[in-house]
């Protein structure tokens, strides 16, 4: 099934992804259970990112083809470590489209083009911060099943409880830990994916 490069997923599709008949696909679809665009003639289509959030909100595990893309949104407002990041995760050998934001409100903006699997937020930037980021992605449908993982160069007790309680799955310490993100991202030292 080769989907990198399609925009739009048939129900055909998305039921091998889902490991369920096409005729299941078609009934989630017509209850507003996965949302689903249709063709001027008839036929129903799905963006990648809906079915993989569906799956992430039920519990339900993908059967995702090899050459899917990891889509990493770095969120800090200091630019040379967003740099960093990015060129640490585009050393990989692997699918990673990363992107950059330097505040929460543009932020929201690339999330809803780019729409990222995983976001590496800071928590302390002027503005919009990363627990008020995080508490609108999480509180969004279309948002709450991206993963979060917060960065912060103030590691109190206190933030880390708080962006966790607000959805996010682990907190990094600055300067970050390039081993505990790359497990925490699920790639390994050997360059392949967990």
């Amino acid at each position: 099934m080769a989907l990198k490069n399609r925009n739009y997923l048939t129900p055909h599709d998305v039921a091998e992804m889902l490991m369920v008949s096409p005729i299941t696909v078609r009934q989630l679809a017509q209850k507003g259970d996965l949302i689903a665009q249709t063709t001027p003639g008839g036929h129903r289509r799905f963006m990648s990112h809906d079915v993989e959030r569906f799956a992430k909100e039920r519990g339900l595990s993908l059967q995702l083809p090899d050459n899917n893309d990891l889509r990493v949104l770095i969120v800090d407002d200091d630019k040379q470590l967003s740099g960093y990041l990015g060129e640490l995760l585009n050393s990989f050998p692997l699918n990673i489209v990363v992107d950059t934001a330097d505040d929460g409100f543009s932020a929201g903006r690339i999330v809803q083009k780019f729409l990222p699997n995983i976001i590496l937020l800071d928590l302390m930037m002027p503005g919009l911060d990363g627990f008020q980021v995080c508490k609108r992605l999480k509180a969004d449908p279309t948002t709450k099943a991206i993963r979060v993982i917060a960065m912060t160069g103030y590691p109190t007790q206190e933030n880390i409880n708080r962006i966790i309680a607000r959805g996010a799955e682990a907190c990094l310490y600055k300067p970050i830990d390039k081993d505990a993100l790359l497990s925490l991202l699920g790639i390994n030292e050997t360059k392949n994916l967990i």
